[in-house]
């Protein structure tokens, strides 16, 4: 299982380019189809999360609390998306006395854009991936981290000390977290012996076992299932859904990091929360469900790879419906004494087992 060979399939813009003539142009043809590329992956998941977001989340949670949600504005209430935006968008852009704002401004553009950096690498079908470096998921992981810099500077710039007890919880989780949901990955490193994501992906496409004429694939999901449902829990915690949700604690500190945002910039805050969601579950897909893989032709790998982030959104979402939240305490506890110790035993377990069968 180690030493997969990558996956041999064009990037993104290196299709853009051929379509479009702009080799002819050298360098510049290649930025420009690298732009195109990132614009079209942009916008993909920026459609996703508009459908997510106003829409989704509502639905989702009007079915858990047998409630009926929006269904007025256009067909299945789908109009409201638009609704919204334009409700979010036109409200004044209220600035609190004090406010540092060159981090006050900041700190909200950072949310999304580290969520959309994270995309940059991650394989989304047959020749739907922007770049293929050989540190692609040491490149997910880095990019995710830059949320934390913008929440704790939301925090501090705000001048409110529900603001700065949010950004200084959001800082407590992710370090409590993102260090379980790193050592988790790496333990699929092992297996695969490169941190290229097309190459863990080719690793997962081998046949694992077969039940009853039924052949199940060799993701890592069912390789190391243990592994698995760590890297899930420590996602949940890292996207800050239930019941991990401490840095918000609507019923505890306001909302936290952004209880002083509106407007544009609060979108922006919004945004970022479902397109980091979709960032968790598409590193999670690629890790451990064998990214775009599926049944059938290999064109139908981003229809795939779409169902597997949706899947990840809708259990965050029942999450949030069923699932209270934890003391701030019993957060700390369970991510230290728990998810860190847990991770480390199966990265020994995962290197032990690589090693005999090597």
């Amino acid at each position: 299982m180690t030493g997969a060979v990558p996956l041999q399939q064009g990037m993104l813009p290196d299709t853009i380019a051929n379509l479009l003539g702009l080799n002819a142009y050298g360098v510049a043809g290649e930025i420009v189809a690298a732009l195109l590329g990132a614009f079209l992956i942009a916008n993909f998941l920026l459609i996703n999360t508009a459908f997510a977001g106003p829409w989704a989340k509502r639905k989702i949670t009007a079915a858990f609390t047998d409630r009926i949600a929006v269904n007025r504005i256009g067909p299945f209430g789908l109009f409201v998306i638009v609704a919204d935006a334009v409700r979010l968008l036109s409200k004044e852009l209220i600035v609190p006395d004090g406010a540092d704002r060159p981090a006050w401004d900041l700190g909200p553009l950072l949310i999304p854009f580290s969520a959309l950096l994270g995309f940059a690498v991650i394989p989304m079908g047959s020749g739907l991936q922007l770049a293929d470096p050989e540190t692609g998921l040491a490149f997910a992981f880095a990019a995710s981290s830059i949320a934390s810099l913008g929440l704790i500077m939301m925090g501090y710039a705000s001048n409110n000390k529900y603001s700065l007890l949010g950004g200084l919880r959001a800082v407590a989780s992710n370090i409590a977290y993102e260090i379980p949901l790193i050592v988790t990955g790496v333990s699929v490193v092992l297996f695969t012996g490169t941190l290229q994501m097309s190459a863990i992906v080719e690793a997962q496409q081998a046949a694992f076992i077969s039940v009853a004429g039924v052949t199940i694939p060799q993701w890592f999901a069912f390789v190391n299932p243990f592994a698995f449902v760590l890297f899930v829990v420590a996602n949940v915690a890292e996207v800050g859904r239930n019941p991990f949700d401490i840095p918000e604690a609507p019923t505890e500190i306001v909302a936290g990091y952004q209880t002083e945002y509106s407007s544009v910039y609060f979108v922006l805050i919004y945004l970022g929360e479902f397109i980091h969601i979709f960032l968790g579950g598409a590193i999670a897909a690629t890790l451990f469900l064998g990214g775009p893989a599926g049944p059938g032709p290999a064109a139908l790998g981003i229809v795939w790879f779409t169902a597997k982030i949706w899947a990840f959104f809708l259990f965050t979402q029942w999450l949030r419906s069923a699932v209270p939240r934890l003391r701030v305490d019993q957060f700390i506890e369970i991510g230290w004494k728990g998810m860190l110790v847990l991770a480390f035993a199966n990265l020994v377990l995962t290197a032990v087992i690589v090693g005999v069968l090597a």
